[in-house]
């Protein structure tokens, strides 16, 4: 027998109340309907759950033990409420992000900042992955948030333009590129030893597509999963890379690396959003996205520094994919 829920309500109700006047006014309904829904609702359960006294009425002993198990039932329906209008409210819950290497470490750190100062009751769980990866936790709804690379060729998943990274050269300081007068010809990489970054990485398709673009193909080449670990390389002189600027502030500011123009090359790419579409968003993805948006506009500081000390007049190359 299934139990109708309304008629329980009612119920417990006036079980709670000892009467069935207050019953119907706490309930908003009048006396008649809420004495009509108990009468029907003992028919239901096949026994007397009230007893009628000159002072009010009280649970039989079936009415007091169905009357225990309806509380914690209308407890856990309120509790369920209540969660539900804190997610509504950010005031709580939780925000999966997703981000390819480059951007999880570099790039997003200050908007996970802005997001938790604006709702400190979200907890923020970030993982960093490849941009395959990525697109495999989006599909799989793993994660609410995906901020990759390059875009992602897969019918399930679309990708929209996020904001722009301007990728360089990077040296040691004691490096050949670094003692030249300007800046390189795109050329002499051939006969360098180029880092790149593991196969699925957005970095390593687009330093192979801005390459390609020039017919430039290095002899040799190390490949290193991690871009941290690429920059110690460099600077170790093993070789020399191309890098997002905003991954080398720090090294360049120390001493330890140097940016090296290239004659006629300037390599920009898009970096993406991931969206599952028909999905619906979490309140918490959408501040979030509302956050990563705002700034979409903004060129980011490093950016704008590097294209400020551009000597080359040459017209820039856009890579949309990575």
């Amino acid at each position: 027998m299934s139990l109708n829920l309304h008629l329980l309500r009612l119920f417990a109700a006036v079980a709670r109340s000892g009467s069935f006047s207050r019953a119907a006014d706490l309930l908003h309904i009048s006396q008649p309907a809420i004495s009509k829904g108990v009468r029907d609702f003992e028919l239901q359960v096949g026994c007397r759950l009230l007893d009628r006294t000159p002072k009010g009425v009280r649970p039989t002993r079936e009415g007091a033990a169905l009357a225990r198990h309806a509380e914690t039932l209308f407890a856990a329906e309120r509790a369920a409420e209540d969660e539900l209008q804190a997610l509504r409210n950010l005031d709580s819950g939780s925000l999966r992000i997703g981000a390819s290497t480059t951007i999880a470490t570099y790039m997003i750190p200050e908007y996970l900042g802005v997001f938790h100062r604006a709702f400190p009751g979200i907890d923020l769980h970030v993982v960093s992955a490849n941009t395959s990866d990525i697109a495999a936790l989006m599909l799989g709804h793993e994660i609410e948030i995906a901020l990759v690379e390059g875009p992602v060729e897969d019918e399930a998943l679309t990708s929209a333009a996020w904001r722009t990274d301007v990728m360089v050269l990077i040296a040691a300081p004691d490096h050949r590129f670094a003692a030249a007068a300007g800046p390189i010809d795109v050329r002499s990489l051939n006969d360098e030893i180029l880092i790149v970054r593991e196969p699925g990485s957005g970095t390593r398709e687009v330093v192979a597509q801005a390459l390609a673009a020039h017919r430039v193909e290095p002899q040799r080449t190390l490949e290193i999963g991690s871009t941290e670990a690429i920059k110690q390389a460099v600077a170790s002189g093993v070789g020399v890379a191309i890098v997002s600027v905003a991954t080398i502030d720090d090294q360049v500011k120390l001493g330890k690396l140097k940016v090296i123009p290239i004659k006629g090359v300037h390599i920009e790419r898009t970096l993406w959003q991931l969206k599952s579409p028909g999905r619906l968003d979490v309140p918490a993805a959408v501040a979030f996205e509302g956050i990563i948006r705002e700034a979409k506009a903004k060129t980011p500081p490093r950016v704008a520094a590097v294209r400020a000390r551009r000597t080359d007049p040459a017209p820039r190359q856009r890579h949309a994919r990575s």
